[in-house]
């Protein structure tokens, strides 16, 4: 089974691309797209990555903030080097006061666009992963309510079910735009969604 999805992945056409343009993950394209479609990240911005490892999604944020802007990203997990002076990147759980607290300092102030691309652990029992998927994407919630600017952005990605669209309508009352969107880039059969709001009300 290793093999089969080592041989598939060589042959995805995100994978490649990626590759080629020395982007960390085939996701880097998926912020790129929606990027485009949706003009999340400008110029300047202070961006906050949440779950950034492989470093993808940093890289594209990057590109798009310029020298002015900031990127902080935070995960478990290493990732490989990004030498950007304006790019920092926190090890630790995004969720625990210590790690909040450096990300502060790092800010300065609050952040213009939160962005996730972040899954959690899996386990392979469906209750189970739905759960700990769910308990992912309302902790990037709350702590986005904490460190956005007024008018600030936040991406996050989530899979469907119903417990998400329980809290459709809580996230609905705090932007100003909120759409649930996939973008190419994401494989056909994967369950992952993005939910993109627009202009915080802080």
């Amino acid at each position: 089974m290793g093999n089969t999805w080592q041989n598939s992945k060589k042959k995805d056409y995100y994978y490649k691309k990626a590759k080629y343009a020395n982007y960390y993950s085939r996701a880097s394209y998926k912020l790129l797209q929606l990027n485009k479609k949706y003009n999340i990240i400008k110029n300047g911005n202070s961006i906050v990555d949440l779950g950034a490892s492989p470093g993808g999604w940093s890289q594209v944020a990057l590109e798009k903030v310029g020298l002015e802007g900031t990127v902080v990203g935070v995960d478990l997990n290493k990732i490989k080097p990004i030498h950007e002076e304006n790019f920092f990147f926190i090890q630790g759980d995004f969720r625990s006061s210590e790690i909040r607290e450096e990300m502060d300092s790092i800010l300065n102030e609050k952040a213009d666009v939160v962005i996730s691309d972040a899954s959690p652990s899996l386990t392979g029992v469906k209750n189970i992963d739905k759960l700990k998927s769910l308990d992912l994407f309302e902790s990037v919630l709350e702590i986005s309510d904490s460190i956005l600017k007024n008018k600030g952005n936040l991406l996050i990605k989530f899979f469907q079910g119903d417990e998400f669209n329980k809290i459709l309508k809580e996230i609905k009352k705090k932007f100003r735009l909120v759409k649930t969107t996939k973008p190419n880039s994401s494989r056909k059969k994967s369950s992952e969604m993005y939910l993109l709001g627009l202009g915080f009300k802080n």
